[in-house]
């Protein structure tokens, strides 16, 4: 790649508002690969830019940064992405939103009522525990992470 279309880490980090530590930290977890001058600085393609700006959104988003890597993983590398790119990683994303929201709404459905009742202990809870059997199952909230 010509040196004049390669961005150094500085300049990568003014264009997408990261810091250089931020950027350091998405290169160690492989969702951007700099290559080295001929001096062995880092040079950044231009793509990483996208690339970047898509890892704040989908961690705004709240995917992690594993899930965040299996979606970058589909991205090509050394070409800016198309559209069909993006509409691909949209709707593979779309599935892992639908699941999160799912599980939100059944923590609010179970939420209502378990507060509600006013004894807040399962172990009590005739409704929702009776004879604490989700007890077996082990510690933490199984009747909202169960299922």
């Amino acid at each position: 790649m010509p040196q004049t279309k390669a961005l150094t880490i500085g300049a990568l980090a003014a264009r997408t508002g990261l810091s250089v530590s931020a950027i350091r930290f998405y290169e160690e977890k492989g969702l951007v690969e700099p290559f080295r001058s001929a001096g062995g600085q880092r040079r950044f393609l231009r793509s990483d830019i996208r690339r970047l700006s898509f890892v704040l959104i989908a961690q705004q988003l709240g995917l992690s940064i594993g899930e965040i890597q299996r979606q970058l993983a589909n991205l090509p590398h050394g070409r800016t992405p198309t559209q069909a790119d993006w509409t691909r990683i949209s709707k593979a994303m779309r599935g892992v939103i639908d699941e999160r929201i799912a599980e939100l709404e059944r923590t609010r459905d179970r939420l209502d009522g378990c507060i509600g009742c006013g004894c807040l202990s399962l172990k009590k809870c005739a409704l929702y525990n009776p004879e604490d059997r989700v007890g077996r199952k082990g510690p933490g909230p199984q009747l909202i992470l169960g299922d």
